[in-house]
């Protein structure tokens, strides 16, 4: 059964909000600037819940998720994953309210970022660079910007004050205040554009006391390291993969006349560094490696296992997928695929290392998208950072793993006999399990039994292991 069931029902009722007033122009920015990166079903999503509360405003009319499936004519995991990526994309947030068998969801539509906002995002505009090309980001920066205003400097302001236009009867001001303090209404809200904060990266995914150590007090006061300078540096960081060291130079190389750190030199001068550091290219997230921060351990590997967490941690998931291959370069679907997961989902490197190794093997050699992005939906539920959790998480959810990859097969009255399949999964599933000194014999642990009476005397087999594990 799909994840997806347990976190939302045809039958759960949703109501859609609109934080702020969303206009005409806001259509063509996400329509121009998020569609390539969403898709067509995350636009789908968003118009369709926009068009429920653009009739009433600000709130739309309850409705049930079964509604939204005929209008859309998709099932509710489509649905589903297609809110999960407006939800990291910024573009909706998601509200749950529970009531003894009942669920409903208030989804609270963002405006989009404006064109200045994306463009200069650090890790949106890269992404749309990659995926629609240099000529046709180059004509939407074109269409979303207008030539210089005049210069201002050779005009001087004519512009008449309100006192110079208009009198004031201040007894009738008086009464006036008098019957507006009748007319308001706490339950009123106005309506307003709000202002977009874009995407948000975890606070605790930089190390910013290690950068603070590699920058003397004389050189740079911590007061320029502003939350806007924060959130940029941990947006660069995310997007080219620097580590608090390599930031320290690319800090102090934009800081400005007046000892403040310019963000837009920051971005150019973290942009000129990873292009001197990989031959002039844009950064791709599947070349990405795990953060230091999330190392499973430090310490030199001792056994087959901590060999094969060290490998995880310290390789790219391209290379991974290459190694796992035979040395063969990866498919460009392939990489499409976890580079996707990676920028929607949001897991790291290393975990992604961990849900390659199992998929490959499980369903023969084949990325399949819907199983691998149940699976990694699940990790992101669960917290995974590690590449240790991946591995144990993998272990313990493997019989999950096989119905959402085959379908549950229910034993039927006319079929008696005991079939056994013999299931491909990584060798680290069993590793660090011994019975007596020896390996367990993996192949033994991997012929998953078909049938109720199999899988009970499986259950037993592996009870009787634990308690020999005991003794």
């Amino acid at each position: 059964m799909s994840q997806h069931w347990h976190d939302l029902l045809p039958v759960d009722r949703y109501q859609v909000a609109v934080n702020g007033l969303i206009n005409d122009y806001d259509r063509k920015i996400i329509t121009f600037l998020y569609q390539p990166l969403i898709g067509t079903k995350c636009l789908g999503l968003y118009m369709t819940l926009w068009a429920e509360v653009e009739e009433n405003r600000l709130w739309a009319t309850s409705n049930t998720h079964h509604s939204l499936m005929n209008f859309m004519s998709c099932g509710l995991k489509e649905i589903y994953d297609a809110r999960m990526k407006l939800e990291g994309m910024g573009l909706l947030k998601t509200y749950l309210k529970k009531e003894e068998d009942n669920r409903s969801f208030v989804y609270e539509l963002q405006p989009p970022l404006s064109p200045a906002q994306f463009f200069l995002d650090g890790i949106l505009n890269v992404y749309l660079y990659r995926k629609i090309g240099k000529n046709q980001y180059s004509r939407l920066k074109k269409f979303f910007s207008d030539g210089q205003a005049p210069d201002m400097k050779e005009y001087v302001s004519v512009t008449k004050a309100f006192q110079d236009v208009f009198m004031s009867d201040h007894i009738s001001a008086i009464r006036a205040n008098y019957e507006l303090e009748d007319l308001e209404e706490e339950s009123e809200k106005w309506i307003s554009r709000k202002e977009q904060s874009g995407i948000q990266i975890q606070d605790d995914s930089f190390d910013f006391e290690l950068l603070y150590v590699g920058i003397h007090e004389s050189l740079l006061s911590q007061k320029a390291f502003t939350k806007k300078v924060k959130d940029a540096i941990q947006n660069l960081a995310f997007i080219y993969g620097i580590d608090p060291i390599q930031m320290k130079n690319i800090v102090i190389s934009a800081i400005n006349e007046q000892d403040e750190i310019d963000i837009e030199e920051l971005r150019i001068a973290a942009r000129d560094w990873y292009q001197f550091q990989h031959n002039n290219l844009l950064p791709k997230l599947v070349e990405r490696t795990q953060p230091q921060a999330e190392y499973s351990s430090i310490e030199a590997p001792t056994t087959k296992e901590e060999e094969l967490i060290y490998y995880l941690d310290h390789t790219s998931p391209k290379d991974v997928l290459k190694d796992i291959s035979g040395g063969v370069e990866p498919s460009k679907a392939d990489l499409q695929i976890i580079e996707e997961i990676m920028f929607t989902q949001k897991l790291l490197p290393g975990v992604i290392n961990v849900l390659i190794q199992y998929v490959m093997l499980k369903t023969d050699m084949k990325l399949t998208k819907g199983y691998i992005d149940k699976i990694a939906g699940q990790w992101v539920r669960k917290n995974i950072k590690t590449v240790k959790d991946a591995m144990n998480l993998a272990k313990k959810e493997h019989k999950q793993y096989m119905e959402w990859a085959e379908g549950k097969k229910n034993p039927t009255n006319t079929t008696k006999r005991k079939i056994v399949r013999s299931e491909k999964i990584p060798e680290w599933f069993g590793q660090g399990q011994q019975k007596n000194g020896q390996p367990i014999d993996t192949e033994k642990v991997n012929q998953i039994p078909d049938n109720e009476e199999g899988i009970s005397k499986k259950k037993q087999e592996l009870e009787e292991r634990i308690k020999n594990l005991r003794k």
